[in-house]
């Protein structure tokens, strides 16, 4: 029964023209664009997963899943890919990010470094600066969630 539920869980799949680099950003629950929702239905807090190499957000599915049934769907859970890791399907649209005016160019945006700002990045032009944050990685995904939280400590989270 348990897994019945998880099937009827909605994943949406986007990718993302993000630092210039398309991103898959896997979006489980009904919410797709926090940004431009001000109902009072958005969501007061988002969960985030970082996968370790090879950055294959799908794998992360199912654990995305049970999360967002753990928290009786009240929370988004969004898996973002590596920046390169990901190419999108032939015909399939790829949304352009907005740019954060703060942001430096990313000289190796496929290196580890870079691959910290990448999900800076997206986090600062994706998700609204009140929103609360719960940060996962998985591997070198818990490598860049340490220094996304270091580099970025105006990033709220439910502390």
């Amino acid at each position: 029964m348990d897994s019945e539920i998880k099937e009827e869980i909605p994943v949406h799949e986007e990718f993302i023209l993000c630092c210039g680099v398309e991103t898959q950003v896997l979006k489980c629950g009904p919410w797709t664009d926090l940004i431009n929702n001000q109902s009072g239905t958005r969501p007061k807090l988002l969960i985030f997963i970082i996968p370790g190499n090879p950055g294959f957000s799908a794998m992360y599915v199912p654990f995305a899943k049970a999360l967002y049934s753990a928290t009786k769907r009240r929370f988004p859970v969004w898996i973002i890919s590596h920046a390169g890791h990901a190419l999108a399907p032939r015909g399939k649209k790829i949304l352009k990010s907005s740019e954060d005016p703060n942001a430096e160019e990313i000289k190796d945006i496929y290196g580890v470094c870079g691959q910290v700002e990448h999900k800076l990045a997206f986090l600062r032009t994706q998700v609204p600066k009140e929103m609360k944050l719960v940060v996962i990685g998985h591997s070198i995904g818990s490598y860049f969630s340490l220094e996304i939280l270091k580099h970025a400590p105006e990033l709220p989270n439910p502390g």
